[in-house]
């Protein structure tokens, strides 16, 4: 496994969540894992709006970003370009900017593991050939 680990919106959601079905799976695998994990602010967003019942929660999550617990990476110019792509490519799923977003700074920095439970993340190849390692077993 790379030293870094993608994370979508579900499993940041998971985590924060006591009544999420998945949380006692997601703080397992947080608990043990030693990787790195990064994420976009497309994904960060969708989790607050997940967590938007309660206001505290939502702020255990910002400020484990901000202790760095997850890498929050930032879009940059070409990713808006290969987004852009894989909209096209993907638009019978249809694919979310989230999603996108994930797949194209996996391609930029290298990254073939992800934390998601969406099972779009079965269909999705990283640069059109390879399908992502998925750290959960669950599809959704």
């Amino acid at each position: 496994m790379n030293a870094f680990v993608l994370i979508d919106a579900g499993p940041l959601i998971a985590y924060y969540s006591l009544s999420d079905v998945f949380h006692k799976l997601t703080k397992a695998y947080f608990e043990k894992v030693t990787e790195q994990f990064i994420t976009t602010a497309a994904c960060v967003t969708e989790a607050m709006f997940g967590l938007q019942t309660n206001v505290n929660v939502q702020n255990e999550l910002l400020l484990d970003l901000a202790r760095g617990l997850f890498i929050c990476e930032n879009l940059i110019a070409q990713d808006y370009s290969r987004i852009a792509e894989l909209n096209i490519k993907y638009k019978d799923l249809p694919a979310d900017f989230a999603d996108l977003s994930l797949i194209a700074i996996a391609e930029r920095l290298g990254i073939d593991a992800i934390a998601s439970f969406d099972s779009d993340f079965n269909i999705y190849k990283r640069l059109g050939k390879q399908h992502f390692k998925r750290v959960f077993p669950i599809k959704i």
